[in-house]
């Protein structure tokens, strides 16, 4: 085999060289984007969805007003609740534990409290939970696969050492001014990778697309309703994350012995959800198109601005 093909066919994946862009003294992170594109991408979606089953335009836009920030707020909560050495242990910074920019959040906790968001959200909106869940579930999944874009900028949540052709080349990142390791803020001014690595973010971004359109194909086949299409979102996701998560080499909290955390809350919360597709058989639920709802309203008023007639009138207890 000729230099020139093999070189080739070890042209690896190569990492930005920076996930950090200034624009005069105001940062534009790269991770905190792909959050932001995110959950634009999450509420037009679900919002589509909604309003096709039946829904009043505009209240995934105002359910996730709630929703959002409690996801955020669960998701940093639940990171650095399984991660606490890193900002409590020895040399870590408490202070860092606010730094979300940098990166960390759980979807456990984000999905966990952002529930209680969406739920304070359809209270308000009066619109059930799991009808609203199921139409906004898709969304989830293809915004988890764009945050996991902002893991790419950081050089973060990849796996073992590889030498297959979609191995992922890490740099070492300095800061330019001082030329101390910086890994997240810094600049990669060597391009000489430190390592080749399995993208795990990747195979987990293509895994959660695959899941959007399985579950989007689901719900139309088998006409699901009563939050199974969020349910099978939960076990499409966390069957693929207990696989990726066993690929995983950055540090993480260890249980029963040396598993990795997520690895169990996976294969728990996997068993949740599929016992849910199971046990729940009711009906699909449909909304009213608002039009139609309003059109009932006005009829109603109607009716009951009617005259009524004597007879009637008589006929009253």
């Amino acid at each position: 085999m000729s230099t020139a093909v093999s070189t080739t066919l070890l042209a690896y994946l190569p990492s930005p060289d920076r996930g950090v862009w200034y624009l005069g003294p105001i940062p534009l992170r790269a991770y905190a984007l792909c959050i932001i594109a995110g959950i634009v991408v999450a509420v037009y979606w679900g919002e589509r969805r909604f309003v096709a089953c039946g829904g009043e335009p505009g209240t995934v836009v105002d359910v996730a007003v709630f929703a959002v920030p409690f996801g955020l707020v669960g998701g940093r909560l639940y990171h650095v609740a399984t991660d606490w050495p890193t900002y409590f242990g020895p040399g870590g910074n408490p202070l860092d534990a606010l730094k979300i920019w940098q990166g960390g959040l759980g979807i456990w906790g984000a999905i966990a409290l952002g529930a209680v968001g969406a739920w304070i959200g359809c209270r308000r909106r009066g619109v059930p939970l799991p009808f609203f869940a199921d139409a906004v579930a898709p969304g989830i999944l293809v915004a988890q696969a764009i945050g996991r874009l902002g893991n790419y900028f950081n050089q973060e949540l990849y796996g073992g050492p590889t030498a297959l052709p979609w191995g992922l080349e890490i740099y070492h990142r300095v800061d330019p001014a001082t030329g101390l390791s910086d890994p997240l803020g810094g600049v990669a001014l060597d391009p000489t990778p430190i390592a080749i690595v399995h993208p795990t973010f990747l195979y987990e971004l293509i895994w959660n697309l695959l899941v959007a359109v399985f579950i989007v194909w689901a719900d139309r086949r088998f006409r699901l309703g009563h939050g199974r299409v969020f349910a099978l979102y939960v076990a499409g996701y966390t069957l693929g994350r207990f696989f990726i998560e066993l690929m995983r080499t950055d540090p993480a909290t260890r249980v029963f012995g040396d598993i990795r955390i997520n690895v169990v809350v996976s294969a728990l919360v996997f068993l949740g959800a599929v016992a849910y597709i199971l046990i729940v058989r009711k009906p699909r639920e449909e909304l009213a198109p608002a039009d139609d709802q309003q059109a009932g309203t006005d009829s109603a008023a109607a009716d009951d601005d009617r005259p009524v007639s004597d007879g009637a009138r008589d006929r009253t207890p």
